[in-house]
């Protein structure tokens, strides 16, 4: 599992990026699959979570996680809920010590957040159009409700697809552009003519600047080149797979 020192500086919270390794899925799946609805058999999923949650002391039920729809609703967590009641949203907000906000991507970035002043944690799932629409602010707003301040926020974002894997076309940056001229850095020309290639944990840090968080620490890797460490949604397309299973990152108060 992957940390950053910036959530680690005070002991009070625990949290990882989780890679590929280290579970009980096969084949595409292998290993560390933490996504349930891939086609990977249901209780090989539950024994990867659970396994994760060994790695940060926790027991399994403590672990929460959302139906991800790439957008900027997020919610407040006030304790642990069934699989089944899991609310569509893609970002989290928690005062309570010892649940574990939970975040699954496969390029997208994931986002852990933690005001130790306050002691209140966050968790968003920040591909580009859940970024877009501002999953990053509403995910500090939520955080601000519970009594974070944005100056007192720390933010590790996770390993997400990287700027030379991210190819795309030339209609892409226009929404992105209008809305915050300051992004067009963010694209540089790709090898293939009117291409581009866009660095989307520079947007997300970026949001996150917009949103009053300045203290924000990478993880620098890239989840479609770095095959053996990852999952990767765009990988898995430009090979034609069916299927591609989901690191889980996740973030929690210290009891």
């Amino acid at each position: 599992m992957i940390t950053v020192d910036l959530l680690d500086a005070d002991g009070a919270v625990r949290h990882a990026f989780f890679t590929r390794r280290g579970g009980v899925s096969r084949g595409l799946f292998a290993s560390l699959n933490c996504g349930f609805g891939a086609g990977d058999p249901s209780e090989n999923v539950a024994r990867n979570r659970a396994l994760a949650m060994q790695r940060l002391d926790l027991p399994a039920e403590r672990l929460v996680t959302c139906r991800q729809v790439h957008s900027a609703v997020v919610v407040a967590v006030d304790r642990p809920w069934r699989r089944a009641a899991a609310p569509s949203a893609d970002g989290m907000a928690s005062r309570v010590p010892g649940v574990a906000l939970g975040v699954l991507a496969a390029d997208c970035a994931p986002v852990l957040f933690h005001d130790p002043v306050a002691r209140v944690i966050g968790a968003a799932h920040a591909g580009w159009r859940g970024a877009f629409a501002g999953v990053i602010e509403a995910t500090v707003a939520q955080m601000a409700a519970l009594g974070a301040e944005p100056r007192h926020i720390r933010a590790g974002i996770g390993p997400c697809i990287g700027p030379a894997s991210y190819e795309v076309g030339p209609e892409f940056p226009l929404p992105i552009i209008a809305e915050d001229p300051g992004a067009e850095p963010l694209f540089v020309p790709a090898r293939r003519p009117g291409h581009l290639l866009f660095d989307l944990a520079g947007y997300v840090e970026r949001r996150l600047g917009r949103a009053g968080v300045k203290l924000v620490q990478w993880a620098p890797h890239d989840t479609a080149a770095e095959e053996e460490r990852f999952f990767s949604y765009r990988r898995a397309c430009l090979r034609g797979e069916t299927a591609y299973g989901r690191q889980l990152s996740a973030i929690a108060l210290v009891e």
